[in-house]
Formats: C-alpha cells, structure tokens, sequence
C-alpha cells in the first residue's frame, strides 16, 4: 500500500516539508474568494509574525457583485477584477498560483503546484463544484464542452466574461437557463439574471425566449414580474428538475417534457470542491451517505475531524437544523475569513477577540422600469444554549440611489483596495 509518506518521498517532497517545519509558524489558505483574501488580509494585520500563504488556480480574483447587470449592461457598473501577486505584496502575504493535488492533514501538508507546503493552520475556502452526473453526465471531456459552450458562470468570476459573449451573439431563439436546486451559491442571483435578461430581451426587440427551469419555490420578491410582467419573454418552469441533457441534440429532459435550446446557461447542482472530498472533510448524512457539503462548526468554522482546519465560504454545509446553511454569499464568506483570522490570531498572539458570526446584506435589482430594489439582510446570534437563531429581513427599495453600487464598495475597501 502507498500510504502519504512514500508518495512525498517519491516526488522528492520530504525534505521540503522537514525545511518548512523550521519556518516561522505558518498558515496556509486555498481559495482567493472573498473568504480567502479577508483571512489572508486579516491575518497579516492582526498576527504580522505569522507566514501567510493564499493558494488559488487562477491568477486573479474576479467578483460576481452586480455582474448581472453587468451581462446586460445594465447601469454603468464592472466587473472587480484584481491579479492575486499584487494583493499579496499590497497585504504583504505571499501568493502562489497552482491547484491544490491533496491534503495530508496527518502530516499537515498541501501538495500544489509539485511542491509540499507544510502548515500550521489550514483554511480552506475552495468554494464549489458542479455535479454534472446528477445530468446523467459522467466523462471529464463532455463536462469540459459543456461548460465551454453553456456554462452558468457561477463557478468562476473568470467565466462571466464568456457569458457575456455569448448573450451578445444571441439574436433568436430559445435562451435556457437552469437554476441549481438549493443550496447554491448566491440564493437571489439567478432570479435577478433571469429578470434583467428578460427585460434585456424586451428592450432590444429580440426575437428569443428565456426558459427557466427551477426546481425551488420562486423567490417571492420576483414572483410577479417573472411571471406576469414578463410572460412574453419568459416560459417559467417552477418546481421542475433536469434529469438529463443530450448535448448533441441541446435537449434537457424532466420529468415532465423533453426541452430543446439554441444557446443555455447550464447550472448543475452544485456540491462542495473536489479537494474537500479528496481531504475527507465532507459532511455524512444520516445512513452514511456524503451530504455534498463540508462539515464544521456553525460558530468556529473548525472541521470536527481536525482543529487545526478551518473550512469556510459556499463549501461550508449545515449549521442549522432550523435553516440549514448559512446563505452562500461573498458577504457571509468575508466574515467567515475575518473570524477565523481573529481565532488563529488569538492562538498564535495571545491576544483575545469577540467572537464573530456571519452576516450577509445583498442588493438585487427586482424591476428595471420603474427601477426597484430589494435589500435582503440577514443575521445570527447564539442563544444561551448555544442554538444557532437567523433572522432575514427583505425591504422593498422603490427609489434605489445606488445602495448596492456603495455596499460592494465598502466591502471592497476591506480585502481589496490600498
């Protein structure tokens, strides 16, 4: 049997790991998400004699705030864009672009890019993954042409711009969209797609419809409009769950009908990332089975298998058996990053902080003409047995002043900016 340490020893790893041990104490974060980089950014503030090293795949983080808008032009909004080196050398941690092959959590080792990078405090912040074999699709090269020709964008920030392409190559036809069943990353995100493409499709006197498949309740916030305002542009099906596709055909099917379109933004439903199986921090259902999300704390974000790992952003799975998750937004997974900064920061300084719970605002455009929005707050406390309470509140803006264009600055200002 292969076990971790003749694989390091066999790619010439160990003495890497043996160097590195001798180093400064070291916290290792993979995924530059808004999670990611607030750790990375706060950890270097409040623990400056710590060696923090952010590993992604890409190069630079793109963010999803008002990139629905953005896809139609809606507004005079853009995308955040932001090479990963230059954060690092603006916070002063260290940035390596390479993907994460495997976790050794006995030996406290990350293997990436060839190399073994032991630490003393792990965060995971890896985000999502697409199950494409709940589509009866099951081979790597089908799976990469789907998401080549029909992706959903709502994996990675990189991909949005394709999308974009795309939509602007569209003149007629049928215009599919799927929305993954809950939970998925940013819960509003898709109804205010579909909203605003309707109304791009309207206002530019294309001859095409978007097709909706949604195995949720709809959002009540944009029940109406979807399904009265824009009845002419939107064929909506509620309640319904693709069961297969046949990408040579560009059908889907569900239980009910077989759907055929001319171009699609496929969303599959979504799981935790790869590495978090690999790493066998995935949460069981009762009976055995893997939930598809990770398992940690609801308050402390630590994984049950290991204190020394931190899971945290839209990878992390249930709190609640009240609520279930946590919503899967950029604002949830910041605090997410700032707590678990403050919690290795007390441990390796000495030094105490409050604790933090999440907190997640999000602004969606729920009408165009007349221009409306709605703020969706929600927040959390503990209660003195240690229950996990959330409560939301939605307010319907109908004179919006760029409320949403001001929040993602704000938190910009936090993980991003000088």
């Amino acid at each position: 049997m292969i076990t971790r340490r003749h694989f390091l020893a066999g790619a010439g790893l160990l003495p890497f790991v043996r160097l590195a041990r001798a180093a400064p104490q070291r916290v290792v974060i993979v995924g530059g998400g808004w999670g990611g980089l607030a750790a990375a950014r706060h950890l270097r503030a409040l623990a400056p004699g710590l060696e923090v090293v952010l590993i992604d795949r890409q190069p630079a983080f793109h963010s999803f705030a008002l990139s629905n808008r953005w896809l139609v032009g809606h507004g005079d909004v853009a995308i955040e864009s932001h090479d990963y080196a230059a954060l690092a050398r603006r916070f002063g941690y260290q940035f390596r672009q390479a993907s994460v092959a495997a976790i050794d959590r006995e030996r406290r080792v990350v293997v990436a890019g060839g190399q073994a990078l032991a630490y003393d405090w792990l965060v995971l912040s890896p985000g999502i993954r697409e199950n494409w074999a709940a589509w009866q699709v099951d081979d790597a090269a089908t799976v990469a042409e789907l998401r080549r020709r029909h992706s959903g964008a709502m994996v990675a920030g990189a991909d949005l711009a394709g999308l974009k392409q795309r939509l602007a190559n569209f003149k007629r036809g049928d215009l599919l969209m799927t929305i993954p069943p809950a939970p998925y990353r940013c819960p509003p995100a898709p109804y205010e797609r579909a909203m605003l493409i309707a109304w791009w499709l309207k206002t530019q006197k294309i001859s095409g419809k978007l097709v909706v498949i949604d195995p949720n309740p709809i959002m009540p916030a944009f029940r109406s409009i979807l399904l009265d305002r824009f009845k002419d542009q939107i064929t909506y099906l509620d309640h319904a769950k693709v069961r297969q596709i046949d990408p040579a055909r560009r059908t889907v099917s569900t239980e009910i009908d077989d759907i055929r379109f001319d171009e699609a933004m496929l969303c599959p439903p979504q799981q935790a990332a790869d590495l978090l199986w690999q790493a066998k921090l995935i949460r069981p259902e009762e009976g055995g089975q893997p939930s598809g999300w990770a398992a940690q704390g609801a308050a402390d974000f630590r994984s049950p298998a290991d204190p020394r790992v931190f899971i945290i952003g839209d990878a992390a799975g249930l709190v609640s058996p009240l609520f279930g998750y946590y919503p899967k937004t950029g604002q949830v997974a910041h605090r997410m990053g700032f707590s678990v900064a403050r919690q290795i920061a007390e441990q390796a300084t000495g030094t105490a902080y409050p604790p933090v719970l999440p907190e997640s605002v999000c602004h969606v455009t729920s009408s165009v003409d007349p221009l409306e929005n709605t703020r969706i707050e929600t927040s959390y406390r503990l209660r003195g047995d240690g229950f996990l309470l959330q409560t939301v509140k939605q307010t319907r803006d109908p004179n919006p002043a760029g409320e949403d264009v001001a929040w993602a600055e704000a938190m910009y200002k936090d993980f991003l900016r000088p």
